[in-house]
């Protein structure tokens, strides 16, 4: 099994698609309503959709996060693009290198770089399936 998409739900199509193009992500699907991104690398992807209305930006809960080996120089070539930042990159007690910021509806995102981290945590535990 894997997983193919996530969608975050946006207010302005124009607006959102230009961030994510800034980041680096390629557009894949681009309609009044839906947009569709893959990751530079690996076959990851994400989509946006439009809200049927206007919503309180500091009502959404959504984060999603994107890993990049070289997280600060990425971040430095962003902040040259003019994207702002909640917070640089900074080492967290749970073993990844995150910076935090939001898209231009309000989503939360993490940029960050773990390595081995990611799956294979000190506190990692095993569960079987049921």
């Amino acid at each position: 099994m894997r997983l193919n998409q996530v969608t975050l739900t946006v207010d302005n199509m124009t607006k959102a698609c230009e961030f994510y193009l800034t980041l680096g992500f390629t557009q894949i699907v681009n309609t009044a309503h839906y947009a569709r991104f893959m990751c530079p690398d690996g076959e990851a992807s994400f989509s946006l959709t439009l809200a049927e209305q206007q919503s309180n930006k500091s009502d959404n809960r959504t984060v999603i996060y994107f890993e990049h080996e070289q997280l600060d120089e990425w971040v430095n070539q962003l902040i040259k693009k003019g994207i702002e930042f909640e917070t640089l990159p900074t080492d967290q007690d749970y073993l990844w290198r995150e910076a935090r910021l939001f898209d231009p509806a309000g989503n939360k995102i993490k940029l960050y770089w773990a390595g081995e981290n990611r799956l294979n945590p000190p506190w990692r535990v095993t569960i079987r399936d049921k």
